[in-house]
């Protein structure tokens, strides 16, 4: 049994008490949790630098998070668990599995229903949230160095991890920690620099319906006055999506503003693929391919770039460097 845990905790349904929930201050919810793990765990909890309901976290948080495991990986310490909404968990599974790297061994969990009753006083009668806990911190100690999420006995890499149910205990569903895969290696070390940076990153995602091109190249045009860095455009199967002049011309337009477009695909599992005649037409404009595990990864790899690299061009020059 490894004694030396960090265990961090960032809010979510996990630490919910009250009928509406609502969130028990950490500095009453800690305290309780540690006295349920103390005879079976050796763990020392962390508040998290930024403890909030997980649908209202951003880049921010999530880089203020791996900043705080770095500073207590100087301590030392160097396995992780980390307790977080289910939200947004699939992407800040993707984020600390681009910047912390296999520099540690790092499982993020959480739960569908609180740990403790509506009271506050209790463990609640009905709840996955110990049994993922627990889940966690065995797993820390048998997985290899890298960054993991833990759901309902599962283990799965972080980076493919996505939320499939919004109710169910088998919310996630991924690629298993045993199956080996191409993950990110080296760490980055977050400095104040890219938190202040991190607070403009600016991405979209547009799911592609199947209308006229007429409509499509409307909505896009919308975009040109004030475009995000990155725009994610959801195509159809493989990554699929009809085009014509006027649209590959609007996507090299959007290049001229600062603004990268990423072909993806809607589907949630699988790799865009273009082996259709329909996309050849990539090969024509200034459009990435998105090589990454899934909706969550790919908008970790963006703000990875984002930081590192200052224009698009860079962007464009260093997408599949990594």
């Amino acid at each position: 049994m490894i004694k030396n845990i960090a265990l961090i905790y960032m809010g979510g349904t996990f630490g919910c008490v009250g009928d509406p929930l609502a969130p028990m201050p950490a500095d009453l919810f800690i305290p309780k949790l540690e006295q349920i793990l103390a005879e079976q765990y050796f763990v020392e909890c962390h508040h998290a630098p930024a403890i909030k309901d997980s649908s209202a976290c951003t880049a921010t948080d999530w880089l203020q998070l791996v900043q705080f495991i770095q500073q207590l990986q100087s301590r030392q310490i160097q396995h992780f668990v980390i307790i977080h909404g289910t939200d947004t968990l699939s992407y800040a599974s993707a984020v600390l599995a681009h910047f912390i790297g296999n520099s540690a061994h790092v499982v993020l969990t959480g739960s569908q229903y609180p740990l403790l009753n509506a009271q506050g006083n209790e463990q609640r009668e009905f709840s996955d949230a110990l049994d993922n806990l627990k889940f966690a911190l065995d797993s820390i100690s048998e997985c290899s160095a890298g960054v993991y999420l833990a759901f309902h006995h599962q283990l799965l890499h972080a980076q493919t991890a996505l939320k499939q149910h919004t109710t169910e205990l088998n919310a996630f569903a991924g690629l298993e920690a045993n199956i080996a895969i191409q993950t990110s290696q080296a760490c980055y070390q977050i400095e104040a620099k890219d938190i202040v940076k991190a607070a403009k990153f600016n991405c979209m995602s547009i799911m592609m319906q199947p209308v006229d091109l007429t409509q499509q190249l409307n909505n896009l045009n919308n975009l040109l006055a004030r475009p995000p860095h990155f725009l994610f455009l959801q195509g159809f199967g493989t990554g699929n999506l009809a085009v014509n002049d006027a649209m590959i011309a609007l996507i090299d337009q959007l290049y001229e503003q600062g603004c990268i477009c990423v072909l993806t695909t809607q589907v949630p599992f699988g790799a865009t693929d273009q082996r259709y005649a329909i996309a050849e037409w990539v090969n024509h404009c200034k459009i990435l391919l998105n090589e990454s595990y899934g909706h969550a990864d790919l908008y970790a790899k963006a703000l990875k770039m984002y930081l590192q690299y200052d224009t698009v061009e860079q962007w464009h020059r260093h997408w599949y460097d990594q």
